[in-house]
C-alpha cells in the first residue's frame, strides 16, 4: 500500500485529520510505514486510545498490507507546540 493511501484512508475516517504517511527509516521493505496524523478528534483522548483510533480506521489494511507503522498522534494544539 502506497504512503498516500494510507494518508487517504486515515484522513477520510477521522475528524478533520491531516496524515503524513513515510516509508519507515531504517527499513527495508515497503510494508514498513511511519505515520504522523494530528486530528481534534483525539483531544482529551490518552494515547492508546488516539492509537487505537488509527488502527480502526485502517482496518483490514493492517493484516493486509501493512505489516508495521511507527505512529504519532497529536491533537493540533499539541502538534503547534511540537
Amino acid at each position: 500500500m502506497k504512503p498516500e493511501d494510507v494518508e487517504d484512508v486515515i484522513e477520510s475516517a477521522l475528524e478533520d485529520a491531516d496524515a503524513t504517511v513515510t516509508h519507515a527509516r531504517d527499513k527495508h521493505d515497503d510494508d514498513h510505514l511511519a505515520a504522523t496524523v494530528v486530528s481534534p478528534a483525539f483531544d482529551g483522548l490518552p494515547l492508546v486510545q488516539q492509537h487505537q483510533q488509527v488502527y480502526d480506521a485502517l482496518d483490514d489494511h493492517m493484516t493486509t498490507d501493512i505489516h508495521a507503522l511507527e505512529l504519532s498522534t497529536y491533537t493540533p494544539a499539541e502538534y503547534d507546540e511540537a
